[in-house]
Order: structure tokens, then sequence, then C-alpha cells
């Protein structure tokens, strides 16, 4: 199965409606995202067909549960799983941010190359960042444990907002030491094609 194919199935499988030129971009994406990789250490993952499911597919498996206009991606590294995110929806006004200047050096490469509009990139720490205006949605994917995502993050979240952290096992010594101005108000168990491990997406709202 050739690394598109292997895209096409997956996103069915999620049951997934992509815009128009969207897989096409995610291939793009991919391509980019292996050919810095080489130089730049962006992912420990380095197999394309495996970037296929650990990234492209487990972050797009996030996608139905976006509210709101506006998303953070704090931590976005190699834009995961922001990129995908302002692919797939490119109703939403997806923001990354990361303190390493060599990542989103790629991030600012990949809005160019893929002509994503509706795409920004800060280049610094999270807790310093100071935008016009709050998101909606502010999420994480391999940033911090809950507690410490919640609390550099909270002046940026709308007072309707919510957070959405993608893990692994069910985080359940996280949950237990949340800060009490705030809850857990869903927990999404993911299936990703391709990946045999535990996902979970934790929904999280200001008390």
């Amino acid at each position: 199965m050739t690394v598109e194919q292997q895209l096409t199935a997956g996103i069915a499988a999620l049951g997934l409606t992509l815009p128009e030129g969207a897989k096409a971009k995610l291939l793009a994406y991919l391509a980019l995202l292996g050919k810095w990789n080489r130089v730049h250490n962006l992912t420990a993952v380095r197999d394309a067909e495996r970037m296929v499911s650990h990234h492209l597919l487990d972050s797009l498996a996030a996608v139905p549960f976006f509210q709101g206009e506006t998303v953070l991606d704090v931590g976005s590294g190699g834009g995961l799983p922001g990129i995908p995110l302002a692919i797939a929806r490119p109703d939403l006004q997806v923001t990354l941010i990361d303190s390493v200047a060599k990542k989103t050096a790629f991030l600012l490469q990949a809005k160019a190359e893929l002509v994503l509009s509706n795409l920004n990139v800060i280049t610094g720490r999270v807790e310093d960042y100071q935008p016009n205006a709050r998101f909606d949605v502010i999420i994480s994917r391999a940033f911090s444990d809950l507690k410490e995502f919640v609390t550099l993050t909270r002046h940026l979240l709308k007072p309707t907002g919510r957070w959405l952290a993608m893990k692994g096992l069910m985080p359940h010594e996280e949950i237990a030491l949340l800060p009490d101005w705030v809850k857990v108000s869903a927990n999404h168990a993911l299936v990703v094609p391709g990946l045999e491990v535990s996902r979970h997406l934790i929904v999280l709202e200001p008390v």
C-alpha cells in the first residue's frame, strides 16, 4: 500500500470528509516534514508509513471535536496536530506556538509552501503569549501534564472555551491533580487507523 492509499483508507475509516485538495496538502506536509526531519530532528518517527498513522491520522482523529472558530496548538513542534487540523478545517483560524525557533521556522515554511492562510505561527513561551483575543479551543498533543497545560494557558482561553488534551493511556493520575477551577467535561477514546496503542482525547472546561 502506498502512503497515499494508506492516508485515503485512514481518512475513510475515521469517517471524515475533507475539503477538495486537502489530501494533496497532507501528503505535501508529510514530505516536507520528512525532508526537514533529516536535518532538524522534528519528530522521532522517520518512516513515511508510520508518519501517516502516528502523525496525520492521529491528528485527524481529533477533528470532529472542535467547536468555535479559533484554535491554539500549544508546543506544536512539527505542527501536530495544528497543521493537519488547519488543512482539514479551513473554517478554523489555527495558531501554532512553540518556544524553539528551528521548529517555528519549519512551521512558517509549511504555512508558505502549503498556502495555509488560516494558519498563524508564534515563537515563544505560551505563558508569555499575550494575543489580542482569547481562543475557543486550546489543544496540546505532547506538551506537558494536564495541570501544567491548563495553568500555563488559562489566560488564553475564552470563558466559554475548552481545552483538548491528546493523551495515550487514560491519565487518571494527572486528572486527580487538576486544580479546582477546571473540570473534565468529556473523555473520548480515539481509534486511530494503523495505531495499535491507546489514545484518548480529554476535554477540559473552566468551572
